[in-house]
């Protein structure tokens, strides 16, 4: 999710005590490499789709076992009384890190990614947009993923986040973008509570069958407004200008299949064969045309955030 500033601190501690005992205590089998084996990254799954041993982003969210036997980090994300996706806890190796990127998949255009440390030390710096951090343990961060981050572990520890996704409400908004935010005197601290077991809201199905009309426009114009040319690149301007216009008249067709079929499934030959079109008609014209932000691919970006989720598998 795209954000007015790279990091933002919310005014809210936790029991670093607490919560790293409650860490501490997993089994060596809860957890797994990162899904794209990136060395000395690991995760332990404590949101899922249909609560079950899979880094999906798609379907009904879940609890896992993991998060059911911590009765703690339930009460954090409860706290924040919005609806998560997929949540983790986040290992990193002493002397690791995560290569420099940016999230331009579909799951990130409207979710944005809160990090609470449980065990770091200040050696663990979070890099985004020429901004570095370090986020200390008991606090509560989040970042624009659009733009490019990564982050390094330079300490002789593992640094353990938990890492939760959320598109938030009003009042998260409010609560985390504060300008300015209150004094850290004042923030409150969420303690444990030995009887509380508090409702946790997760994501239901999310996608139709086929996308709506309105939310490929919003895509298309969010992805049309991103879109410069690199300098130096032949033809740039007038590759860019035609690669708008195809985004435009896909829009228009699209808006149309789906007052003929609907969303429901019906007509799918005619949905990816228009998705297919656009795909072919762009490629060539994509050279040089990257995301002003993050410098992203225009065509890689098209293909992860719209085309290969126009229509479900």
């Amino acid at each position: 999710m795209k954000l007015a500033k790279p990091f933002y601190q919310l005014p809210v501690l936790f029991d670093v005590a607490r919560l790293q005992a409650e860490v501490a205590a997993l089994p060596a089998q809860a957890w797994v490499p990162h899904p794209d084996r990136i060395p000395g990254n690991s995760a332990a799954r404590l949101i899922t789709t249909g609560g079950a041993e899979t880094d999906s982003v798609h379907g009904p969210m879940q609890a896992t076992p993991w998060l059911d036997g911590m009765p703690y980090l339930r009460q954090v994300l409860a706290g924040f009384g919005v609806v998560w996706s997929r949540s983790r806890l986040m290992r990193l190796a002493p002397g690791t890190g995560v290569p420099e990127h940016a999230d331009i998949n579909y799951h990130w255009h409207n979710r944005v990614r809160l990090h609470i440390p449980v065990f770091t030390q200040p050696q663990v710096r979070f890099h985004c947009d020429g901004q570095a951090v370090h986020m200390a343990q008991g606090e509560a961060w989040i970042f624009d993923n659009w733009r490019r981050h990564h982050v390094e572990n330079r300490a002789e520890v593992e640094r353990i986040h938990l890492v939760a996704d959320t598109t938030g409400t009003a009042g998260f908004w409010r609560f985390a973008c504060a300008e300015p935010p209150p004094p850290r005197a004042q923030w409150p601290t969420l303690g444990f509570k030995p009887e509380a077991r508090p409702p946790l809201l997760t994501e239901a199905e999310q996608r139709p069958p086929v996308m709506p009309a309105a939310e490929v426009q919003l895509l298309i114009d969010d992805l049309r407004a991103e879109v410069v040319v690199v300098t130096g690149t032949p033809d740039g301007p007038a590759r860019a200008a035609r690669f708008d216009r195809l985004l435009e008249d896909f829009v228009h067709d699209w808006r149309q299949l789906c007052a003929l079929h609907g969303i429901g499934g019906g007509g799918r030959p005619a949905f990816l064969q228009c998705a297919g079109g656009l795909f072919q008609a762009v490629k060539p014209l994509a050279e040089g045309l990257v995301m002003r932000t993050n410098q992203a691919g225009a065509l890689l970006v098209l293909e992860k955030r719209v085309l290969q989720h126009l229509v479900a598998a």
